[in-house]
């Protein structure tokens, strides 16, 4: 069976109007300077997204939250104890610039509004990325971003411990101005309602042999969302966004990419377009995009940043 005939028979798909119209009556409970305060760099980020794409998401995501503490409720009853419920976790998975990170604020914002779940969480898997001293140590500095990159066996253990209930889990710190872990920072999840776990490689698939026991981060999400788009598109984000950096964060003599706030605009374009190659899009086609179908969800962007197509995998 062909990929597509494949994917077909695993998703419903819909166009953004049919998708718009599974909102229901769910209210708008975002203003613009809400949005501002989640729209990242060169997002196409509207109002009409929120009401078309996202509300309908959070609708959906709430009824998953609902149903799944409903079922936490009922293994407790059997059981006969009294065990507190267990925070829903959703995994966000995309390229570099795809605007994963975002997706994973607005769907903080909106769900953190409705009452059933008030206290939401979001952890970038930035953090558990090793220390530029033992990336450098290990020859993986220009391999950043990549699996290998990763502690993973901390990144597991931070998620076995918030779906076991902990009262207070905490998670490292990254500088995106530093391009390293912050140094004893940490970030404290005291036991939220839902957990938005966003990063390259969090839907990542276990070798066909994996050991015995071995776990990864996709096994302790409740739901899943890959945010695609056609790869010459995200390179032409990513460009973009590289030269608006160039203007704004790389001027700052303490951000890792100083020196290139010097470049002018042909030698920012030509480097944006290295960097891609060489690290991005490889990244993107061995590691990320073929986790695109573990994905409960997937959003698809056409060249304008915007959502046309939803994928929702059949129950």
């Amino acid at each position: 069976m062909s990929d597509t005939l494949t994917e077909l028979s695993r998703f419903l798909t819909f166009d953004r109007d049919a998708w718009a119209r599974l909102r229901d009556n769910t209210p708008l409970t975002l203003s613009e300077s809400d949005l501002d305060a989640v729209r990242g760099l060169n997002d196409a980020l509207s109002m009409d997204e929120v009401v078309e794409i996202y509300l309908p998401l959070s609708r959906l995501l709430n009824l998953y939250v609902r149903a799944t503490q409903g079922l936490y409720r009922a293994t407790h009853t059997f059981l006969g104890d009294t065990a507190d419920k267990v925070p829903f976790i959703i995994g966000l998975a995309g390229s570099v610039a795809v605007g994963k990170s975002t997706t994973a604020r607005i769907l903080q914002a909106l769900l953190s509004r409705w009452p059933s779940h008030p206290s939401v969480d979001l952890v970038t898997t930035d953090g558990f990325l090793f220390p530029n001293a033992v990336l450098e140590s290990r020859g993986l500095m220009n391999r950043k971003g990549f699996p290998e990159s990763y502690d993973r066996l901390r990144l597991v253990r931070f998620l076995a411990d918030v779906k076991a209930g902990v009262a207070e889990v905490h998670a490292p710190v990254y500088s995106h101005q530093r391009y390293d872990i912050v140094p004893g920072a940490t970030q404290a999840v005291r036991h939220p309602d839902i957990v938005i776990v966003e990063g390259l490689n969090v839907l990542q698939a276990p070798p066909h042999e994996r050991a015995e026991n071995q776990l990864f981060a996709s096994d302790f999400f409740d739901f899943s969302i890959y945010v695609d788009a056609d790869a010459r598109d995200i390179e032409q984000w990513y460009i973009a966004r590289f030269l608006r950096l160039r203007d704004t964060v790389f001027r700052d003599p303490q951000s890792y990419f100083h020196r290139y706030a010097s470049l002018d605009e042909t030698e920012a374009r030509a480097t944006a377009v290295r960097i891609w190659s060489d690290i991005n899009d490889v990244n993107l086609r061995e590691n990320i995009s073929p986790t695109r179908m573990r994905a409960h969800l997937i959003l698809s962007k056409g060249p304008k940043h915007l959502v046309e197509q939803v994928q929702l995998r059949r129950v």
